[in-house]
């Protein structure tokens, strides 16, 4: 059995920081300790350098059909690609484009399996109710599949009523599944995306200006008060407006179980970037805000009002017939050029999986907002702890796999492409200057990145069979 001992650096975890060695045995943590005994292992000098437990992304979408074209990362790509940003374990989403649920997850495992990276779990999207779904919804946890998503907006495609949400949410709550709601008002949006075309207005601009703040706001309120009316747990993805944390307090102060997440891009990008020559490059669902959107994130992260700062990542290329190299190849898949002339044929999506520790320890820890205990909460434990696969993830123990990442807070870089693993040909934060880098990665005891070099393969991630949702 493989024997690696991490000596000397500084641990850091939700509740604490210290000094210690980590002694890793096959895929798990057996002892954490002083100067523990490095006899017949591989020893890793980690002086000066913190470690933390690997990311836990909850929110990503890996190739993932839309628009006529597809997510340009796969399970390989995003995972490599999550990997180098320190983020070891990502949850996708499985569509509901097969006439059963298992038929959806039997599809998505063959997708995944032989490609993923690292370990990953899948969330199931409920875009049609029957009577035959309510009756297969239960089953979800034996196959590790504790939570569902439903949708306010996309009318006619992935929507479904405020009724059936309700019926959804009365099944998640008998059986522990933990209630996932994006939040928007499909039915305005529908009514403005008309607007706007019949008045010629096409550019990526408009994408945010008929998707209206109030919209998601008034949605995120709906979903809280169904969570109310049925005792589901109740799960916000990707907020993006000050209202919606907002209702999230609202919410937990009257001891609705809810919890909420914002997505990187939230935290800095605003409608003004979609007005840029290259706006499509920042077009994803819901959109981008205001400066006193960005503000009011902050205020929820740096408060504890918000639980997890997931991406939601599902890259396009920004030119996809201009190929990249990646791996050595050439790659070029379709992608946001296909709505040059028409914001509703621009794909809905960003990278980010690699992005989300580095630009956060930068602009959150290095900058004095969050400490890094406060940092690991939001990015590694409380979605483990969330999505049922704390301790195994998201923790520094005895018996958690060993998923670890050497961090380096001195390390300073200028960022962007030529760093960021996305397979796609831009990255948000291009030219960011960043302070605190990962070193070395480690997925259950295998070494996977060193600095700028990856070791990983395709279908060494393995799939995670997740346990019960928590309320954290």
């Amino acid at each position: 059995m493989q024997k690696i001992l991490i000596k000397d650096g500084t641990l850091i975890t939700a509740e604490d920081t210290f000094k210690a060695d980590i002694l890793i045995e096959g895929e798990k943590i057996s002892k954490i300790g002083a100067s523990l005994d490095g006899r017949g292992c591989e020893v890793i000098d980690a002086h000066g350098k913190f470690i933390l437990p690997g990311g836990v992304d909850p929110h990503v979408h890996l190739d993932l059909p839309m628009f006529g074209t597809v997510s340009s990362d796969d399970h390989y790509s995003g995972g490599k690609a999550a990997a180098f940003g320190g983020t070891t374990t990502v949850i996708d989403f499985i569509p509901q484009d097969f006439p059963t649920l298992e038929e959806a997850v039997t599809a998505w495992h063959r997708k995944a399996d032989e490609k993923a990276a690292i370990d990953f779990g899948f969330h199931m999207n409920i875009t049609r109710f029957n009577e035959n779904i309510a009756a297969e919804i239960p089953r979800l946890p034996a196959w590790g599949i504790p939570s569902v998503k439903m949708f306010t907006a996309y009318n006619g495609r992935l929507r479904i009523s405020d009724g059936d949400i309700f019926k959804v949410m009365r099944i998640a709550k008998e059986h522990g599944i933990l209630a996932m709601l994006h939040a928007e008002n499909g039915d305005v949006i529908d009514i403005l995306v008309g607007e706007a075309l019949a008045a010629g207005h096409t550019s990526p601009e408009w994408h945010a200006k008929t998707r209206p703040a109030w919209g998601a706001v008034e949605a995120s309120l709906r979903g809280a008060a169904l969570a109310a009316q049925t005792g589901a747990l109740f799960y916000l993805v990707h907020m993006n407006t000050a209202g919606e944390v907002d209702q999230l307090e609202y919410a937990r102060r009257h001891g609705i179980p809810m919890m909420g997440e914002t997505c990187l891009p939230y935290l800095f990008f605003t409608v003004e970037d979609l007005k840029r020559d290259d706006g499509a490059k920042w077009i994803c669902s819901p959109p981008m805000r205001s400066v006193a959107d960005n503000e009011r994130l902050w205020q929820g992260l740096t408060s504890n009002s918000l639980q997890v700062v997931a991406t939601d990542h599902c890259p396009f290329f920004y030119n996809g017939s201009k190929p990249i190299l990646y791996e050595g190849k050439e790659i070029a898949i379709p992608g946001k050029e296909l709505g040059k002339n028409d914001f509703t044929k621009i794909p809905n999506g960003l990278p980010g999986v690699g992005d989300r520790l580095p630009v956060l320890w930068t602009t959150a820890v290095a900058s004095g907002k969050i400490t890094p205990n406060h940092f690991v909460a939001l990015t590694s434990t409380n979605p483990a702890k969330i999505f049922g696969l704390y301790p195994r993830k998201g923790a520094l123990l005895p018996g958690s796999d060993a998923d670890i990442v050497l961090w380096d807070a001195e390390r300073k870089l200028t960022y962007g492409v030529a760093h960021a693993q996305h397979r796609t040909d831009y990255n948000l934060f291009e030219g960011w200057e960043l302070t605190g880098y990962p070193e070395k990665v480690f997925l259950r005891g295998s070494l996977i990145v060193d600095e700028e070099q990856w070791l990983g393969k395709a279908g060494m991630g393995q799939y995670l069979h997740r346990q019960a949702p928590v309320l954290v």
